[in-house]
């Protein structure tokens, strides 16, 4: 099918698509809905950025738009809080006015605006297993009349210990369901669980998963521990557009932020420590371009969408490969270019050929001049790197501030 228009669709299913400029499907949207539509389980794996959130909304959308009002009909559990807010966001944009809001589960949130939600007759739950595990042993939510289950990046689920809860979640629902699973990779440890939750499900596998999207260009500067926090600083300096940056760890990630913004970048950071409203605020701040660098920890790596992200710099490298394709995939979404740049030294070198070995990738290295090698007792630093318009590299030089401490 060439766009949403040709599918057999409610026509105000068709009219929000169209309002919010949903016109030709991607290619997992073209494999996935169809079968949902008919009613069929799914198992689809695809890269980010692909349009997974949109293949299981709109066969959900047309599910409640055939059955009876009066229960919550759809639940679709997700890993974080952020990618909770982004699927209930797009719901709540191509729901009609006659089909309830949604009603968001999740923790630090306001529990009384939740309840409301379903008091006021929401059909469709978006939570985190965690959250709704509590509602259910307090008996605040009713999951008997469910016809939809999605789980939306499952791996990540899993990845974080939600499996007894979502072992439990499952225990509640009726057996007859259709399920819906949509992720970025699919390992043994998750084929068992969905051979449980599934039945002879239809299986879609969209590219190479354990690959960034080819529009994304690759690099990496292998420096000195000392030189690191110069080297980002001159990227940022020639950097036009958005960048995501990221770190390991809460207190890396904070100090990182805090050390751009008192270098007059425009810097928000979002880490599990920060409180629900500054997650959301960082966000949308970085989405609607108050801030041109959001620095995150990996739970800004999976599933969210932020639209535009030029560039994005591993400050420092994730502890897996496979985390590693998911921060890349923050960029070069949807058919967009796109920059990844990694800043290495010590035993990080040893982990990036590690990275390359198992997903078969190569990054090209490039290094900072020999003439200012010795940075940490020099003035000025001088990096040469290539533009992406042109094969010939340049060098611009980046000023230390006094009394400066790079770290």
């Amino acid at each position: 099918m060439k766009n949403f228009q040709e599918m057999p669709l409610q026509p105000r299913l068709k009219q929000a698509l169209a309002a919010n400029e949903f016109i030709t499907p991607t290619p997992v949207q073209t494999q996935a809905i169809p079968p949902a539509l008919d009613g069929d389980d799914v198992i689809a794996t695809a890269q980010t950025g692909t349009g997974k959130t949109l293949a299981f909304l709109i066969p959900m959308l047309e599910m409640l738009s055939q059955v009876p009002v009066g229960h919550v009909n759809a639940l679709v559990l997700v890993p974080t809080r952020e990618l909770a807010i982004q699927v209930h966001e797009q719901y709540e944009k191509l729901r009609s006015k006659k089909c309830a809001p949604a009603a968001l589960i999740i923790g630090g949130l306001s529990e009384k605006d939740q309840l409301r939600q379903l008091k006021a007759g929401a059909r469709v739950i978006v939570a985190t297993p965690g959250r709704l595990e509590d509602y259910m042993r307090r008996k605040l939510v009713n999951l008997k009349f469910i016809c939809v289950l999605v789980l939306d990046e499952v791996d990540r689920m899993l990845d974080m210990g939600f499996l007894p809860a979502i072992t439990r979640i499952l225990a509640a629902l009726p057996a007859e369901r259709q399920t819906l699973c949509f992720s970025a990779t699919l390992e043994k440890s998750v084929q068992h669980l969905l051979t449980k939750c599934t039945r002879d499900a239809v299986r879609i596998e969209i590219g190479n998963i354990l690959k960034p999207a080819e529009l994304v260009e690759l690099a990496a500067y292998e420096v000195p521990l000392m030189q690191k926090r110069t080297v980002l600083r001159e990227l940022l300096a020639d950097e036009p557009g958005k960048t995501l940056i990221f770190a390991r760890t809460r207190r890396g990630a904070e100090r990182l932020a805090r050390d751009l913004a008192r270098d007059g970048f425009s810097a928000t950071m979002i880490h599990g420590d920060r409180t629900q409203s500054q997650r959301i605020a960082a966000l949308n701040g970085f989405e609607q371009g108050r801030y041109q660098i959001l620095v995150a920890t990996d739970v800004a790596a999976r599933g969210l969408h932020i639209g535009h992200v030029l560039h994005v710099i591993n400050y420092d490298l994730p502890n897996m490969a496979e985390d590693f394709i998911h921060r890349v995939g923050r960029t070069g979404r949807a058919g967009l270019t796109g920059r990844a740049t990694s800043i290495v030294s010590g035993a990080e070198m040893i982990e990036l050929k590690r990275f390359e070995k198992a997903l078969k990738l190569k990054i090209e290295r490039k290094t900072v001049r020999d003439e200012v090698a010795s940075e940490a007792s020099s003035k000025t630093i001088s990096i040469t790197r290539g533009r992406r318009d042109s094969n010939t590299l340049r060098s611009r030089t980046l000023t230390r501030l006094p009394g400066e401490i790079f770290a």
